[in-house]
């Protein structure tokens, strides 16, 4: 903690009201103090000028960041500087692939205000933090012989086959580049014996997938 005894928290997030909720809930505790940007690069910039921040919060989706580059390049700066991802959208494989590169926690956004309050405390704290249940939430169509063929991006990639998604729509979703869903659904054409979008969404959805 600061010598003020206040934590200093950076928010980088791409959507206005979101990134106006999460300085209203943590700009209320008296020992928070929060300062709130719009993408990664003035996030970036920030950190650089002014490196006394207890905890940096990263929107995993946001501009600039290229996937989970932008929290290693955060990381890199001169200094000890402790990054969370803040997500709506990253898969469990993300979270943990984040703790595994160093981040100070995984918090999804659909924690609620009083969770997220004392998760930032932890994280400043030292401590690295995500939510059990987000980890450990069954997976049952893993056991599906289908699914046991494709990878867990492939899977979620077929997902939204099933639910009629273009491509960009995927990608979207999924906060992936275009071209690599294009890759995995290829991929999965292959692995599982079909030859276009709506072979692939009948047989998952025949076969009880989705």
């Amino acid at each position: 903690m600061t010598e003020s005894s206040q934590l200093r928290i950076l928010v980088a997030d791409d959507h206005d009201l979101l990134r106006d909720m999460l300085q209203l809930y943590l700009g209320k505790e008296p020992d928070i103090s929060v300062e709130t940007v719009a993408d990664f690069n003035a996030a970036f910039e920030r950190v650089k000028d002014d490196p006394v921040f207890d905890l940096v919060l990263l929107d995993y989706s946001m501009p600039g960041m290229t996937g989970l580059e932008g929290m290693q390049r955060i990381q890199d700066l001169p200094g000890d500087h402790r990054v969370g991802i803040i997500s709506g959208t990253a898969t469990r494989d993300v979270a943990q692939e984040a703790l595994e590169k160093g981040a100070a926690g995984f918090v999804p956004k659909t924690l609620s205000a009083k969770s997220l309050i004392n998760a930032v405390r932890f994280m400043a704290a030292g401590e690295q933090f995500t939510p059990i249940e987000f980890l450990r939430a069954p997976e049952p169509e893993r056991n599906h012989p289908l699914a046991q063929k494709l990878s867990r991006r492939e899977m979620d990639v077929l997902k939204g086959l099933t639910e009629g998604k273009s491509n960009k729509e995927i990608a979207r979703d999924l906060d992936i580049r275009e071209p690599t869903v294009k890759l995995h659904v290829k991929t999965l054409y292959r692995k599982i014996g079909v030859a276009n979008r709506t072979q692939a969404a009948l047989i998952a959805k025949e076969q009880g997938l989705y």
